[in-house]
């Protein structure tokens, strides 16, 4: 089992909005896999999301409620995006 240092940040929140952590062995069990998959579920939603926002602003007068739901997901996005790169920041200063 890992020890309390070497638990890997989850890419989701709990029901009461706070981190989640994995303690395993095992870098390709079912949780790791399943962890490994929503963050890539969730760095590809924030590419679709930044071309949209691109997209958007390119025009020349964007609807105000539009603009409100794009900031909205966008900051979800990047909510996540950050919660994924410091969980593979930490696993990468962890030794093999």
């Amino acid at each position: 089992m890992t020890t309390s240092d070497e638990l890997r940040l989850l890419p989701w929140a709990g029901p009461d909005g706070k981190p989640c952590f994995l303690s395993t062995d095992d870098g390709d069990g079912p949780m790791s896999r399943l962890a490994d998959n929503m963050e890539s579920v969730q760095l590809g939603r924030a590419t679709e999301l930044v071309d949209q926002a691109s997209d958007m602003l390119a025009d020349a007068d964007p609807d105000s409620d539009d603009l409100r739901l794009l900031a909205k997901a966008l900051t979800g996005a990047l909510r996540d995006t950050l919660r994924v790169a410091a969980s593979r920041g930490h696993r990468l200063a962890s030794p093999e």
